[in-house]
């Protein structure tokens, strides 16, 4: 059997200005996810670690390392660390994770998608927990906001086509909330405004609102965030009588509440 994959590449061209991915059934009866890249392609199994293998008989170093934290604690009062070599290989993983989480998410798996990427963050903060090395931290934790930012969406997106405004906006919330607390353990909340991430986040949450806000009905906590968003704008652009309204109007719905 020809290992050439030329053919493959060729009914596949690869075009760089879109991220190309697919799911294909394999020759062990199994779905895979195909991610085409400029010089080949990356195939991931859907579940277990991205390409399959079972590192010491785990389904991820991340759980071999986790079991091993967890078995020195019991017999040991020295500190666990993860040392140069464990944190590579945890680094190499997460990369794999990374690619199958961003592979889900143009596939609209979105479960799947928020699966993984709740993976890396534990991933993360396992790393800065017990890493000997304080670089080593902050070479994985600087992806936090961004994984937070692309779990949010995974989360709250099915919420929204499913007309679930709340529980979106719990969802879109709490990455908005774990970014913050990122920007605040290094010192960075004063540049809330150049974090992207943030940015993304802040910006879809008020479309949710704006959409959640032309369906007939909704949940009450809905309902006030939205006249709350409302007498936001009425008193910067010093409409009071409308101010004095929403007031009003949130102090009845907040009292039925």
């Amino acid at each position: 059997m020809s290992k050439d994959i030329s053919k493959i590449l060729q009914e596949w061209e690869y075009d760089g200005s879109e991220i190309m991915v697919r799911l294909i059934r394999g020759d062990d009866g199994r779905e895979k996810v195909q991610l085409r890249v400029d010089l080949g392609l990356l195939q991931m199994e859907l579940n277990g670690r991205p390409d399959g293998v079972r590192p010491e008989g785990h389904e991820s170093w991340l759980d071999y390392y986790q079991a091993k934290h967890q078995s020195h604690e019991a017999r040991s009062d020295d500190p666990f660390e993860l040392g140069e070599e464990d944190c590579l290989r945890l680094w190499r993983e997460g990369v794999q994770y990374y690619h199958r989480y961003l592979s889900f998410w143009h596939l609209k798996l979105y479960d799947l998608c928020a699966r993984d990427t709740e993976r890396n963050l534990r991933l993360f903060a396992f790393v800065r927990r017990f890493a000997a090395n304080e670089r080593t931290k902050v070479q994985f934790d600087q992806f936090r906001p961004y994984v937070l930012m692309m779990h949010a969406r995974a989360v709250a997106t099915p919420q929204i086509e499913r007309g679930d405004f709340a529980g979106a906006l719990r969802a879109i919330d709490a990455g908005i909330e774990g970014i913050r607390e990122f920007l605040e353990e290094y010192d960075q909340s004063h540049d809330e405004e150049e974090c992207t991430e943030l940015s993304n986040l802040l910006r879809w949450r008020e479309e949710v609102l704006a959409q959640a806000d032309l369906q007939p009905e909704g949940e009450p906590a809905i309902r006030l965030e939205i006249l709350r968003r409302r007498l936001q704008e009425a008193v910067s652009i010093e409409a009071f009588e409308e101010a004095a309204r929403l007031r009003d109007e949130i102090r009845r719905l907040s009292t039925q509440g």
